[in-house]
Order: structure tokens, then C-alpha cells, then sequence
């Protein structure tokens, strides 16, 4: 395994995050995810090829994603070596200090731990203003409930202006950036990515593989969850005319460095400059392939070939408004 900083911070993460939306009861939330001893197994094989590097939210799968995910490091490794991050918005209240206050103890209570490495919001709130929010946060580092603070999917100039927030007030800054980023999906080039890069900000994107598209030469997958997930359905199916083009080219490449598809498209990542991909298996040797992704070294024409043929994409993970409270699925197709 290979090791990078997060941010500006102290704190190592592994350069693959394994990704807890796939663990969890079923039913709560989606219907692949993993019972917990299915999830214990995929976290200890994480583990066990030098994954340090955990990433689960207050609202998946009615928060038994949080408690599989605490009960299967419990005893198996020290605390500090591993790195916990987890998310608050979908929950009542949003990002209101109120909520903050009140979730960041569900959630340490969930794991089972006394803090949290990285907390990040999961979208941006428009109903509470920026600088509660941020204050709120700062008050959990100083608390020493949170080491490190992130975001997850919005527009650039929100993610910004909350930047310019902390530093005004001389309040805790972002120091990862979780947003929806892969060869399928690029909308982020534009602007919130090099906003990123200035400020010294990680990437650790979700949904690296589009959802399996770029793990497999065919669009349609017969897994259960290829069977079942509505909102991987709602993400990229409207594009799928143009997007296999794109799958075609990590297919010759993959032929080219004689690797799988999926290594491709994690080495893509890399080639980015991508801190850490994270990773939703829901199988153990599905970490092994990422794993072996780490010696997969892209040439600068390779990375060409791979982008040259992307047209723009409706916009998938910022949103322009609230969802009702209670919607935790979003993009879903019906």
C-alpha cells in the first residue's frame, strides 16, 4: 500500500478509502448492502493489505453502516492507525449548529470511538448560513471531537466561499474535497477541482469506477446490486451512449498494460493527482484488484486517449436546493 498526506494536515491516509455505503441492513437504504459479517470480512481485508483509510456517513443504512463499521476494527487495530471519516447533512436540522452538535454523538457513539479523523458535510446547506456551519465545525476540532474537516459534492463557488469563511474568522478550513469524479463523469475539471488545488485541498472521490462501468466491457451488470441500485441507474444511464465510447478505451487500455478495467480507471486517479479513490466493494477480492491498481503507471498520451472523447454531462452530486427532509437518495431513477 501506498501512503499521502491529507491536506495541509498531519494525517497519513492510504492512497485507496474504503468506501461503508456498502455496508449495512438492508432495506434501510439500499438493498446490496452487506450484512455485518459479511462487512467485518471486507473491512479486515482492507486491513490486512494496509488500508487505513475508512469512509461512512450518519445516514447510511439508518446508521448501521457506522456500527459495522466500529464493531469490526474493535480489538482488530489500535485506534490510531486508523483513519475514520464520516458525514452529517442528511438528518434533521441539516448543517445547523444544533444538528452538528447532535449528530457528531451519534456518530462517535456509532463507531465507538472518542473522535473522528475527518467530518465532512455531505452537501452544501441552503438553509443554514455558511458561517454557523463552519464555527460549528471549528468548535468540534476544539472540542477534539473531529481532527480534520472536509465537503462533499457542491459547486465551486460554495465550497469556496466557505473556505474564505473559515479563513475570515480564523476558524478550522476543508482539507478534503469527497466529490463524484471518474473518467464517465468530469464536471468538476471545471471549477471545484481547481479551487481544490489552490487551496491545498485532498481529493477523495466517490463512485471512481462509475458504479462498476468502468470494471466491465458491458454496460449492464446481473449483479445484485447492478440489479437492484436505482441510484447508479439515475447517475449514468442517461449517458450511456456516449459514456461506452469512453468504457471501449479503458478496455484497449486495460489490454495494453494487461491489467483489468477497474486498475485502469483507479490509475487514471492517480494520474490526476487524486489523493485517495474511494472504494465500495462488496467483496474482498475487489481490494486486492485496487491494490494492484497502485502499479499501474499511465503515460501522459494514455490519460489523452482516455479523456479525448468526454462530451459535458448533466450535473450529478451538487444540488440547487434542499431535498425534503427524509430523502436520502438522490439521482435516483424511477
Amino acid at each position: 500500500m501506498e501512503y499521502t498526506k491529507l491536506g495541509k494536515t498531519d494525517i497519513t491516509i492510504s492512497k485507496l478509502c474504503v468506501g461503508c455505503m456498502s455496508f449495512g441492513k438492508a432495506g434501510t437504504m439500499h438493498d446490496w448492502t452487506l450484512d455485518e459479517e459479511k462487512s467485518g470480512e471486507v473491512i479486515r481485508h482492507a486491513l490486512n493489505l494496509g488500508i487505513n483509510f475508512f469512509d461512512t456517513a450518519n445516514g447510511y443504512s439508518a446508521g448501521t453502516s457506522e456500527e459495522y463499521l466500529g464493531r469490526a476494527l474493535k480489538g482488530v487495530i489500535a485506534r490510531d492507525q486508523i483513519v475514520l471519516a464520516s458525514k452529517v447533512y442528511f438528518n434533521e436540522g441539516r448543517l445547523s449548529r444544533k444538528a452538528i452538535l447532535r449528530e457528531i454523538d451519534g456518530t462517535l457513539r456509532r463507531l465507538g470511538t472518542d473522535y473522528l479523523d475527518l467530518y465532512i458535510i455531505h452537501r452544501f446547506d441552503y438553509d443554514t448560513p455558511m458561517e454557523e456551519t463552519m464555527e460549528a465545525l471549528h468548535d468540534l476540532v476544539k472540542m477534539g471531537k473531529v481532527r480534520a474537516l472536509g465537503a462533499s459534492a457542491m459547486y465551486g463557488y460554495q465550497f469556496h466561499n466557505m473556505q474564505l469563511a473559515a479563513t475570515e474568522h480564523g476558524w478550522t478550513p476543508f482539507s478534503a474535497m469527497e466529490n463524484h469524479y471518474n473518467l464517465l463523469y468530469r464536471e468538476d475539471e471545471r471549477e471545484l477541482i481547481p479551487i481544490c488545488r489552490q487551496m491545498g485541498v485532498s481529493l477523495m472521490p466517490y463512485s471512481p469506477l462509475a458504479a462498476g462501468h468502468l470494471a466491465r466491457s458491458a454496460w449492464q451488470s446481473d449483479s445484485p446490486r447492478g440489479q437492484t441500485d436505482r441510484v447508479a441507474k439515475g447517475k449514468y444511464d442517461r449517458m450511456e451512449h456516449q459514456d461506452m465510447q469512453i468504457v471501449k478505451r479503458v478496455s484497449e487500455m486495460a489490454e495494453k498494460y494487461g491489467c483489468k478495467m477497474s486498475q485502469i480507471a483507479l490509475a487514471w486517479h492517480w494520474a490526476k493527482g487524486v489523493a485517495s479513490p474511494i472504494i465500495g466493494a462488496t467483496k474482498p477480492q475487489y481490494f486486492d484488484d485496487a491494490a494492484c491498481a497502485l502499479d499501474v503507471h499511465l503515460e501522459e498520451k494514455d490519460v489523452t486517449y482516455l479523456e479525448e472523447l468526454y462530451v459535458p454531462h448533466p450535473i450529478v452530486g451538487a444540488i440547487n436546493k434542499n431535498p425534503e427532509q427524509g430523502v436520502l437518495l438522490l439521482d435516483e431513477k424511477r
